[in-house]
């Protein structure tokens, strides 16, 4: 709901087009325009769900080696080629 009301201030109070408010706002023409039109307070049907990361379910061991590696002299260390 946030940003719809940005667009809206943005309309109706700072007087700008469509292309400016969708280049300050990052969202597409079509979005501004379509939410302008919108009665009273419509809330965007689409949310982005969070996707769990490739590398989540590793993230302890690879800290923990991480971690050990900063401690070995700097020859002994992993580094992104081993």
């Amino acid at each position: 709901m946030d940003m719809i009301g940005k667009v809206r201030r943005l309309k109706l109070r700072a007087q700008l087009s469509l292309r400016e408010i969708a280049k300050r706002t990052g969202l597409a023409r079509n979005t501004v325009k379509k939410w302008l039109k919108a009665p009273g307070e419509v809330v965007p049907k689409y949310e982005r769900v969070k996707v769990q990361c490739k590398l989540c379910a590793f993230e302890p061991a690879l800290h923990q080696a991480l971690t050990t590696d900063s401690h070995r002299p700097k020859q002994g260390r992993r580094s992104r080629r081993a």
